[in-house]
């Protein structure tokens, strides 16, 4: 709401933004001592075989452009077409934010390379995120390894969003090719993420399973999902 982003009539009487793809999506939080959200971004992984119009961005103002929304789906069905043909997840990342305290810290970089190791442990991912060009985002997500979308060898130029207000630009990555000074980096977010706690929002029916499923997915050690379960199961 300070950046102008969103605004208050988009939250909840509780103060949350939601959109539609947060049931679906994986979401990587950061939390400090007093487990309260400082870091957040939203990984909505695809089967290989989405169409471009089953993707968050086709209803994008900038792929419903005029102007550029002929590139656009050009080229992201490229992209769609690279990841069948390798078997890998189609990722849109989205609802990237950085508490204003971390901005200037390695923690927005950390975020990232999180996710590319999230990618690697689930079989390997190419990803597009609509990143803004405030407080850097999209050029923190070129150094780790994005590049700029692109149409039979044309990049996709950034454009204003109207919605968020802000210039924007459209930034795909894979998760084989980050930057490779940041490799120890995400090799360490790896053995990170076999140890974190996953968290399932889900109906009451739920039962142990699910949660062993979705925690096997990033090769976490299956002692503590079994408790937290039981816990579940016992509380129910």
């Amino acid at each position: 709401m300070q950046d102008g982003a969103i605004q208050a009539s988009e939250l909840l009487a509780d103060d949350r933004h939601v959109q539609p793809a947060d049931d679906q999506a994986w979401h990587l939080l950061t939390v400090d001592d007093n487990e309260a959200v400082t870091a957040c971004i939203r990984y909505f992984a695809h089967e290989p075989g989405v169409s471009f119009s089953d993707l968050s961005i086709a209803g994008s103002g900038v792929a419903r452009s005029a102007e550029f929304g002929t590139r656009v789906r050009a080229a992201v069905e490229a992209e769609l077409a690279c990841a069948r043909r390798r078997g890998v997840w189609y990722v849109e990342l989205g609802g990237w934010a950085v508490c204003e305290s971390l901005r200037c810290t390695t923690e927005p970089i950390r975020t990232l390379l999180t996710v590319y190791a999230l990618s690697q442990l689930r079989g390997g991912a190419i990803g597009l995120s609509s990143a803004t060009a405030r407080h850097h985002s999209s050029s923190i997500l070129r150094r780790i390894g994005g590049r700029a979308l692109k149409a039979h060898g044309v990049e996709v130029p950034s454009y204003y969003d109207l919605q968020y207000a802000c210039e924007m630009e459209l930034l795909s990555f894979d998760s084989e090719f980050p930057n490779e000074r940041y490799a120890g980096w995400i090799r360490d977010s790896q053995e990170v993420l076999r140890q974190v706690p996953v968290v399932l929002g889900a109906p009451a029916n739920t039962c142990a399973s699910d949660l062993l499923r979705l925690h096997a997915a990033v090769g976490g050690p299956s002692e503590y999902v079994i408790r937290q379960a039981e816990l579940v199961e016992t509380q129910r």
